[in-house]
């Protein structure tokens, strides 16, 4: 009997990824989405698309809109995708007999999602990390005069007010408002990565730094296959943690050498696109099978048409011109599948309600694809 996997989001191309990799498994993927249109939706690997109520609406109803779901297409497994995680979590103690959701506890999530606890964490594992504090705090203050230094919301996402300062200065007093945090700055080369654990073993983890950005995130990226010392980072810490499920950090490498972690983001990123196919919906339904979890064949990625409007961004920026042209030409789309490719051909459409919003809401790309899913402080 085919099994069902219920997918929390459709509209970012990691979700199209996970969706094709459970179908080539044999599983019939359905989509929750509060988006009535989007990406994944235009897939022919995805058997039921539906829309759901939105998080910053109301959170019961999202819940209970997945569990109704669950229940009326007999899912058996839930699989988180991006900022939804935090909220999806919440189901733990909600879940139907025989459905299983691939997620740690939301309290285990929140705390690595918190951009001062997740650093006090790693920092008491004995792995470096830049020094933080409470934005309130004398520490924080004394932080600021020493030098270069970032202040940003404990809870986070796609850059959402974060701010870099890039000399010693004294905080403003909206840099001091609760919830928020000050951090050192450390100058230096920039890695993101991915990683799919299983009680304490990290089973892929995918190294890639931007190599072109929009605003904070970036649309094309390149898997580096020589970072050890970020491996053994991201290796120490999920066994001294013994994690399970997706986890991504952010990483600077400074000039000595020494590799800081900057963030935890306890979810999938768009180091994902570089796990093979026949490997990924595997590492979640099968963690304990010997067999390696493989990487593609590639290491340049690339979303083309944010990769496009961010080289026609730059066409009066030589420098930049020539590198968004030069990795627009070089990497391989995300979307793209003969085999499948509406998704490629249909996504202007698709994506109508995050273009709506990052042209008449002065949105950017990533701040439009998660203000309704995100977690706040509030939550």
């Amino acid at each position: 009997m085919t099994k069902t996997v219920l997918l929390t989001l459709g509209r970012l191309p990691k979700a199209l990824e996970l969706a094709r990799s459970f179908k080539l498994a044999g599983w019939r993927v359905v989509i929750a989405e509060p988006f009535a249109w989007h990406l994944s939706r235009l897939s022919r690997d995805v058997a039921v698309s539906l829309a759901v109520t939105a998080p910053s609406v109301s959170r019961e109803r999202y819940l209970d809109d997945l569990l109704r779901v669950a229940r009326e297409h007999s899912v058996s497994l839930i699989v988180p995708v991006s900022e939804e995680s935090m909220q999806v979590a919440a189901l733990h103690s909600r879940l139907p007999a025989g459905v299983t959701l691939f997620a740690p506890s939301q309290e285990t999530l929140l705390a690595l999602h918190d951009k001062h606890a997740f650093i006090t964490r790693a920092a008491g594992c004995g792995l470096s990390v830049p020094e933080t504090f409470a934005a309130t705090t004398p520490e924080a203050k004394s932080l600021a005069l020493k030098g270069a230094h970032v202040v940003k919301p404990v809870f986070s996402c796609s850059g959402k007010g974060v701010k870099i300062v890039k000399t010693a200065a004294p905080l403003g007093a909206e840099d001091q408002a609760p919830n928020t945090i000050v951090q050192q700055f450390i100058p230096g080369q920039v890695y993101s990565s991915f990683s799919i654990a299983h009680q304490g073993r990290a089973l892929i983890s995918v190294v890639y730094k931007g190599t072109v950005m929009s605003g904070t995130v970036s649309v094309a990226f390149e898997r580096m296959t020589h970072v050890p010392a970020v491996r053994a980072w991201i290796d120490a810490f999920v066994a001294k943690s013994n994690h399970s499920g997706f986890i991504s950090f952010d990483f600077v490498e400074a000039g000595d050498g020494t590799i800081y972690a900057i963030e935890c983001n306890p979810r999938m990123t768009s180091g994902a696109h570089y796990v093979h196919p026949d490997d990924f919906a595997r590492a979640i339904t099968d963690p304990d099978n010997p067999a390696p979890i493989r990487f593609k064949d590639t290491n340049l990625a690339q979303q083309f048409y944010p990769c496009l409007t961010e080289m026609q961004k730059a066409f009066f920026r030589t420098a930049d011109y020539r590198n968004n042209r030069k990795y627009l030409l070089s990497s391989k789309d995300v979307i793209w599948q003969w085999r499948d490719p509406l998704p490629f051909l249909l996504l202007p459409f698709a994506a109508g309600q995050l273009l709506a919003l990052t042209m008449f809401k002065g949105l950017s790309f990533g701040e439009a694809a998660t203000r309704d899913i995100e977690w706040t402080v509030a939550d």
